[in-house]
This record gives structure tokens, C-alpha cells and sequence, in this order.
């Protein structure tokens, strides 16, 4: 068994990883970055092109960011708090370009416009009032409402086409939607950390977490070469393992984990790539979740680009595993049950009837069913033209809830624990597209000293909006989406006229 020190270790090849040594890099280039992916290659798992919807998520379409309170009244105080931290990833990818860190901006983020589609008139209404609350807001100026089938045809005809004219619909759009790749932005980021020295661990897993007894961190690694055990010793651990996370945070021992357990989702897709289809469709088209239904069951019609290739996805439809990651094992969901989180698990597994009826019907449901939902969406799919294609796994945070006894949370959840010396993300989305305030957070949280004062203004560099904020300052986030937009759809080299052109 060998030991050798270094001052980060980062636990899993996604984008979280990635971007966190990368901002590392940015501030402390002599800092040792070792990183471990079980896999034989990065972005495998949730931050795979394949494994997510690819939805810049800014909430520019997606309704439960914006739920209807029991009293029929609308907030768009959580709306406008996702956009802004999805704006803080566009800076940066954008400084990562103008710098040479990131190349070719098209290879990872398309220009794809964001849409809302209802059905019914309770729910256009609800849209209309939505789209009043946010036209006059700076981050959602662009928005565009429409209750006329033509002039939803004009966006996407798909949607129109071979529709009852009994339909009561309603629509919104927004041009500055993007379609990402994060898998491609993911692999870009791990290359740079590469060229800086940070050294990349493929085909080795990461078994436990060990604290010593002067606050560093013992990483127990297995090689699926093997090459046997090993230890690590690092002053610094991060546990962006997707899935993966919680066991590991569980086996550091930290109180902070203590009361947390998941429960894993799989999300499957129908795919075409029908020219004929393909073509004639270029948004991404979210509706409302069904009644009962929980926020991650939002079905949604997807344009995708990846290497380069446009598809059309339409989902999701949930399925059920165990696992805790895609390649994952069986033994993951019974091996994270503890004495201190199954409290908290028998009392979102009593409460959250929702999810169950949800994911049994999904379940049970046959091809022709999954057809007729797409087509509640798209009215003329024909099932010889769709295949269904297994995406990510999905593990849902369940905590404890001083009032409740057990909460189930939609979202992410950042641990941090041991005086900043270990930090990990359980939970889904929007994840990957806030990644930048997520990892800005973690490294402010746990070395506050250092971020106060020598990093932050590095970070304000690169990150304009950081700490002020964008839509409360309309000129300033009139800028900031123009030069983001400039660089990261049009190129370094194009001319600030092109935008609006």
C-alpha cells in the first residue's frame, strides 16, 4: 500500500469535478489536483450528453420553478434566482473561451430557443399570468406569449400539426435558450486540468474516506486494473461522484451527512433522429407536470445537439434500479440505508404517495402509452420513428425535517463538513447548469479566508455578475447576455454588432 499527499482530491469525472479544479487552477495553479473516475472515461454518468436533458436551465421555460401558490398567486422570486446563477456559468464559459481554456463554444452550447406548451384553459391562463409577471423582468425580456395555433405553428409546427381545433393552447418562447452539452464541456474542462499537471485516475474507485487525525483525508482507491489498493492523502476532498456521492459521504463519517439517505430514478427518453422530424423542430418545448405528478416528471420535447448531430428527445419517462449510478450495483440503495437516515426514508416513503403512484404507473406503462403521451406534445409521432433510450440515474435527496419527521427534496444539495476540509453534491437538478455558483459556493464556504481575500476578485474577473447580480441591474444584464451570447454563439472574434444582427 502506497501514501502519497496532495492538496486536492476530486472524486468523480463530471462537470462538478471539472469545474471546481478548474476554478482551483484559476487561483492556486501550484495546488496538486489528483482526480478518480471509475469509469474508462470522463463524463460517463449524469453529465454524459446522453444522460440529461442538456437544458441550459434559467428558467425560462420550466414551470415548477414557478408553481401557483393555493391562493392562485405567482412568484417569480425562484425563477429569477435560477436564471441568475445559470448567467454566472455563461460568464465563465465565456472567459474560458476568450482565454483559450475552452475551445470551439458550438462543440458544447447551441443557441436553442426555450418554450412553454399548455393545454386547457386553466393552465393558459396560468401561463398568460406567468408571462405577465416575467416580460418586465431584465433576465426574461425576450419572452414571447401566443394562445394562437398559427403563430405557435410559426415556432414549432410539430407541436400544431394534425392538432384538434377544439385544443384550448397557449405557448411561450424565448430566444435565448440554449441547448448544452455537458458531457463535451465536461471532457474540455478535464483536458485543461490535464495540461496544468492535475493527474487523472481512469478505472479506479474511490471505497472509503478516512480522516487522520491532523484533518487531512485518507482516499482508499481500488484499480479495476489491477494494480491493487492504494491510499491517498489530501489535504482537500470532493465528492462529485453523481449517485456515488452519498456512500462516500457516508464513509467519511462526517455528522454533517448524518440523516440523509436517496432513493434512485432512472430516466428514459424516446429518440428520433429522422431528418424529416428533426428538421422541422428547434426548441426545447417544457409543459406541466400532470396533478399529482412530482417536478421531475415535467414532460418535455428537446432538440439536442451532440457531436455535433441534432436529435429530437421527448421525456421523461421513469423507470426503476436500484442502482445509485447508471453502471452502478444493486446493492447500492439497500447498502446506503443507515440507523440514522431510515427514520427519515419510512417517512417520505409514507407521505410521498405522488412519486409512488407516479413511478408504478411509469412502470406498468406500455409502448402505446408512452406514444400517447409524446403525442399529446407532437400529434403526428409514429412509433416506428422513436426508440426509447435509457438516460442518467437519478438519486433524489430524502432528509430529515425537524416538523416532518422526512422531507424528499427536488434539487441539489451541497455537504460540506470537517472545518472545509471535505465537500460533496447529492441531488439532481438543475445541477449541471448552475455548476459554477454550486462550485463558487463550495470554495467560499470552505476556505473562506483565501476566497474573501485574494480569489474573489480573481473570480469577479471572470465572472462579472458574481455577488451583484444581473437582473436588478438592467444594463448591466443587457451586457453581460450580449457578450456572452457574442462569444459563446457566435465566436471570439465576431463583432458586437452581430449580435443583434
Amino acid at each position: 500500500m502506497s501514501t502519497n499527499t496532495v492538496d486536492v482530491v476530486l472524486i468523480g469525472g463530471g462537470v462538478m469535478s471539472a469545474t471546481l479544479g478548474t476554478l482551483i487552477k484559476q487561483v492556486r495553479p501550484d495546488w496538486t489536483i489528483e482526480v478518480f473516475e471509475s469509469r474508462s472515461e470522463v463524463a460517463t454518468e449524469s453529465s454524459n450528453g446522453w444522460n440529461n436533458a442538456g437544458t441550459g436551465h434559467a428558467a425560462l421555460c420550466e414551470l415548477n420553478y414557478m408553481p401557483e401558490g393555493k391562493d392562485g398567486s405567482l412568484s417569480a422570486d425562484k425563477a429569477i434566482n435560477i436564471n441568475e446563477q445559470f448567467q454566472l456559468s455563461r460568464e465563465w464559459w465565456s472567459t474560458l473561451v476568450e482565454r483559450g481554456i475552452l475551445s470551439e463554444p458550438t462543440s458544447f452550447i447551441n443557441p436553442t430557443p426555450h418554450m412553454t406548451f399548455v393545454r386547457g384553459e386553466d393552465n393558459v391562463d396560468y401561463l398568460r399570468r406567468r408571462y405577465e409577471l416575467l416580460k418586465t423582468e431584465p433576465l426574461f425580456s425576450d419572452m414571447e406569449f401566443s394562445d394562437d395555433p398559427e403563430k405557435i405553428a410559426e415556432w414549432v409546427p410539430l407541436v400544431i400539426d394534425r392538432r384538434a381545433k377544439s385544443d384550448v393552447v397557449a405557448a411561450t418562447r424565448s430566444e435565448s435558450g440554449t441547448d448544452v452539452d455537458f458531457g463535451a464541456l465536461t471532457r474540455q474542462l478535464f483536458a485543461y486540468l490535464e495540461r496544468e499537471g492535475a493527474k487523472m485516475h481512469l478505472e479506479t474507485e474511490v471505497q472509503k474516506l478516512k480522516r487522520k487525525a491532523d484533518g487531512t483525508w485518507n482516499v482508499h482507491v481500488r484499480s479495476r486494473n489491477g494494480y491493487g489498493t492504494t491510499v491517498t492523502n489530501a489535504k482537500f476532498v470532493f465528492v462529485g461522484a453523481g449517485g456515488g456521492a452519498l456512500p462516500l459521504l457516508q464513509s467519511s463519517g462526517i455528522p454533517e451527512i448524518k440523516g440523509f439517505g436517496g432513493f434512485p430514478i432512472s430516466g428514459k427518453f424516446l429518440k428520433t433522429s429522422n431528418p424529416e422530424i428533426v428538421e422541422q423542430h428547434n426548441a426545447k418545448v417544457y409543459g406541466k407536470a400532470a396533478v399529482g405528478a412530482p417536478p421531475m416528471s415535467v414532460p418535455h420535447l428537446d432538440t439536442r445537439i451532440i457531436d455535433g448531430k441534432k436529435s429530437i428527445l421527448f421525456g421523461p419517462y421513469a423507470g426503476f434500479s436500484p442502482n445509485f449510478l447508471k453502471k452502478g450495483s444493486w446493492w447500492d440503495l439497500p447498502g446506503s440505508i443507515r440507523a440514522h437516515n431510515l427514520g427519515p426514508m419510512i417517512k417520505v416513503g409514507l407521505t410521498e404517495f405522488s412519486l409512488e403512484k407516479y413511478l408504478v404507473s411509469e412502470l406498468l406503462a406500455s409502448r402505446e402509452k408512452q406514444m400517447e403521451t409524446l403525442r399529446q406534445y407532437l400529434p403526428s409521432a409514429r412509433t416506428e420513428d422513436w426508440e426509447m433510450v435509457t438516460a442518467g440515474q437519478r438519486v433524489q435527496v430524502m432528509k430529515k425535517d425537524p416538523k416532518l419527521g422526512g422531507i424528499l427534496q427536488f434539487g441539489t444539495e451541497v455537504i460540506t463538513g470537517a472545518e472545509g476540509s471535505i465537500a460533496g453534491l447529492l441531488g439532481a437538478s438543475p445541477g449541471a447548469s448552475t455548476a459554477v455558483h454550486a462550485m463558487l459556493g463550495v470554495l467560499k464556504t470552505c476556505f473562506p479566508d483565501d476566497y474573501t481575500s485574494e480569489w474573489e476578485k480573481v473570480f469577479k474577473e471572470q465572472v462579472p455578475a458574481l455577488g451583484q447580480g444581473l437582473n436588478g441591474r438592467p444594463e448591466a444584464a443587457k451586457a453581460s447576455l450580449e457578450r456572452t451570447t457574442r462569444v459563446l454563439q457566435l465566436g471570439v472574434d465576431a463583432p458586437a454588432e452581430a449580435v443583434e444582427a
